[in-house]
């Protein structure tokens, strides 16, 4: 174990080391992509300030190795979310206090975990806890802390404030936070509760099991109907934490180390997407996927990049998404194939479905994105003339997000998984290597077979179109010609719409769209007395100080009792 930072307070391993090199990068590229992204009126110096301190308070928490310190720096963390929130457009503010009371809330969970753990372990120092899941009070402490994981990351049900997030926020910020750095942080300690906090229990791991499964279809059922394009990716950043959750549960070396790589993956190539999504937005002033099409031409750097992120996330190979999807199939078919009992074999079946199948439905529901977005038809033909490439500082971030989803695909057992994801699973007394794969997948011979496949599919269609003589003709349908072009268009929009008529499945959609599993929504309903402390505070200053002054008296009436 590698241990440079001063002694018990901060801790570096294997396990946070690679996290904090990737809050560095993200920190890196989004201040690159912000030179031209924020306007010279959008308080730059709030934005960058409030930037850097939740790289540094990221680190801080990463580092920390007493759970006080932790809480600490986990705090401060929600009030930057909030900060830089709220920089967003008109609905911003509001977003920005529902993503605060989520995330906040449950680290009023995550202190009282805190304190359990301190109750039975006497010490707040992380390295020296290791907790049987053996009493009631050991599970409570682990699911209070899981909790605020859950909600960190976006897992089900403490979800809803990302895809708001996504649409409201600024891009970068969305690219920075619930895109990468939060998912990095409420995995990692997830990883790090399951792994050396606690000794994890049969129940447990099938309770992780079950929520990364159903965050994964239920998710990406949300997102398969979406028509705003920043909100359709917030659904999917939600979905693909279900995969690190449903790995880590798993309970094996293979599923964890999907999870894990999962993980970081996610981040990668949900930054990428967000550029991407960004540039669009930034030139033609719009993420109504309605409004949208034909921009492949205009602008073919995106385009390229958006397309090679989507693949990833769809888990096509040889992209990283891919590699990590693989690892925790794996993980779930090796706790099929030696249950530990008929309820964890179960649990692992319906989990390998809901990730197969999520997988599908993600995939189909970018090629609707894609479709909508770059290769549809233009929709505003009269202003596509205005409409080009981003400048370099806004490209630069999408490529190089890009060549890594590239990268740790084809290099995935050379590059992250040797050097990142396998030591962070090693114990001390075992290490991790590839032998405990199931099955064989060889990336880079793939890798070269799909391109022998491509570059041969292109010859055959450009000798195919040199021997056929093409006639174009006016669009037409039971033999009638239309008489405008909007008449013939088929936009990606009307994907799927036909799921919303499908009986139940209707209703269960109707009642998401009205909030009926949204916590923070059913919360409102339930603390009604918040509308009593919402009439208290009128925005008048003596007002306040009467109250402050009969909080005092009350306080000095207790304490002299």
């Amino acid at each position: 174990m590698i241990n440079p930072i001063p002694y018990p307070w901060f801790r570096i391993d294997a396990l946070n080391g690679f996290v904090i090199l990737a809050v560095g990068l993200f920190l890196a590229l989004t201040v690159i992509y912000s030179l031209k992204f924020m306007r010279p009126g959008d308080s730059r110096i709030q934005y960058y300030t409030y930037i850097i301190l939740t790289a540094i308070a990221s680190c801080g928490a990463l580092l920390a190795n007493n759970m006080l310190l932790l809480l600490v720096f986990w705090g401060f963390l929600g009030f930057t979310l909030y900060l830089l929130i709220n920089m967003g457009d008109d609905d911003a503010a509001i977003v920005a206090k529902k993503s605060l009371i989520i995330v906040g809330g449950s680290d009023a969970l995550m202190l009282l975990g805190i304190g359990m753990i301190y109750y039975l372990s006497s010490t707040f120092q992380m390295d020296k806890i290791k907790l049987e899941l053996n009493n009631g009070l050991a599970v409570s402490a682990y699911l209070c802390i899981a909790i605020a994981c859950f909600a960190k990351a976006g897992a089900m049900p403490f979800h809803s404030w990302i895809p708001d997030c996504a649409r409201s926020a600024p891009v970068p910020v969305v690219a920075y936070l619930p895109a990468s750095l939060d998912k990095l942080l409420g995995i990692y300690l997830l990883a790090r509760l399951s792994l050396n906090l606690f000794v994890m229990s049969q129940a447990m791991n099938i309770f992780l099991m079950l929520i990364g499964a159903f965050t994964i279809i239920c998710a990406v059922m949300m997102a398969l109907l979406q028509h705003n394009l920043k909100r359709l990716l917030g659904y999917h950043a939600v979905s693909q934490v279900g995969y690190m959750v449903l790995g880590i549960g798993t309970a094996n070396p293979i599923g964890i180390a999907g999870g894990l790589f999962h993980m970081l993956n996610h981040a990668i190539y949900k930054s990428c997407l967000f550029f991407g999504a960004g540039n669009v937005e930034y030139r033609t002033k719009t993420g109504d996927l309605d409004k949208l099409g034909g921009l492949a031409k205009l602008m073919p750097v995106t385009y390229i990049c958006f397309m090679i992120a989507s693949f990833s996330i769809s888990g096509i190979p040889p992209f990283n998404g891919f590699v990590s999807k693989w690892l925790i199939y794996q993980g779930l078919i090796a706790d099929i194939a030696a249950p530990v009992s008929k309820l964890v074999y179960g649990v692992s079946v319906f989990g390998l479905i809901a990730a197969i199948f999520g997988s599908t439905l993600t995939l189909a529901s970018f090629i609707k994105l894609l479709h909508a977005v770059f290769m549809g038809q233009r929709i505003n033909a009269r202003k596509s003339k205005d409409i080009s490439e981003v400048n370099a500082y806004m490209k630069l971030p999408v490529v190089v997000l890009a060549i890594i989803c590239v990268v740790f695909g084809i290099f995935a057992f050379s590059i992250p998984l040797k050097y990142f994801i396998f030591p962070a699973i090693s114990t001390s007394s075992q290490a991790v290597t590839s032998d405990i794969l199931l099955g064989s997948w060889r990336p880079v011979l793939a890798s070269a077979l799909i391109i022998i496949g491509l570059i041969l599919g292109f010859i055959i269609f450009k000798l195919g179109k040199l021997r056929l003589s093409l006639r174009s003709d006016s669009a037409f349908v039971g033999g009638e010609a239309l008489e405008t072009r909007e008449e013939s268009m088929v936009t990606g929009t009307d994907f799927y719409n036909t799921v919303k008529d499908m009986g139940w499945l209707g209703r269960i959609y109707k009642r998401a769209e009205a909030g009926t599993f949204d916590i923070y929504e059913q919360g409102k309903k339930i603390f009604r007395v918040s509308h009593f402390f919402q009439y208290l505070h009128n925005g008048v200053l003596p007002t306040y100080m009467v109250w402050v002054l009969l909080g005092m008296m009350a306080l000095f009436w207790a304490m002299l009792r």
